[in-house]
Order: C-alpha cells, then structure tokens, then sequence
C-alpha cells in the first residue's frame, strides 16, 4: 500500500508541474498577441491623426493635403504598449510601432502603419 500511495503522489507531481509549463506559455502567447494587438491599435491612431492633419487646411493648423509638418504627438510617442517612431513624406507616413514584449523568437514586436491621404495599412514585421 505504501508503493502505490508513493506512485500516486508522484504522479500527482508530474501533472501538476506539466500543468503550470502548459499555464505559463499560454500566458506568454497571450501577452505578446495582445501586446500586437494594442500596438496595431495605437499606430492606426496615430495614422487617423496624421490623415487629419492631411486634410485641414492650412490656415487651420494643417497640412492642407500633404502629410508634410506633421509630427508624433509628444506624449503619444511612447504608451504601456510600446514606443513608436514615424517617418513622414508628402503623400505617405510609415509609423514603426516596437512593442513591450518579446516574440516567440525573443525580439520584440515591431508593427508597421503605411498611412496615405485614404488608407491605413498595418504589417507585423517582427512575430
């Protein structure tokens, strides 16, 4: 009887370790997905806020149909999600999003916005 009580509690051991590893990536993949998420989240924004800024006349404070003179609002330039960087031509914006958490192959998550005067467009450069 003390044999199988012994295989009993070493079983229960096994199970349980193997469930807090299984609990432990699930939570990983979670963050670093919500992690994309609020970072696609947030460049999409701050893509509305340059497309805005494209569309107020001058005479108003914008770029009166060109995204030149547009900048990063100050406190927008990093969040709880990541930090974020644009670059800004006349007709087009890249916002480069670099998020908090690391990806599955240990680097960080790097979200990409093309914004035009019509559409915002996101890519995941870094999984």
């Amino acid at each position: 009887m003390g044999q199988q009580q012994l295989l009993l509690i070493v079983l229960g051991v096994i199970i349980v370790g193997i469930a807090v590893v299984v609990g432990i990536n699930v939570f990983t993949a979670s963050s670093v997905q919500a992690n994309k998420d609020g970072l696609t989240a947030d460049v999409v924004n701050l893509g509305s806020m340059a497309q805005q800024y494209y569309r107020k006349p001058t005479a108003l404070g914008g770029g009166g149909n060109t995204f030149t003179g547009w900048t990063l609002p100050g406190t927008l330039d990093t969040t709880g999600n990541g930090t974020y960087a644009a670059t800004v031509n006349a007709q087009t914006v890249s916002i480069v999003g670099t998020g908090n958490e690391k990806g599955a192959n240990g680097s960080a998550v790097v979200i990409t916005a093309t914004v035009t005067p019509t559409n915002i467009t996101t890519a995941v450069t870094n999984p």
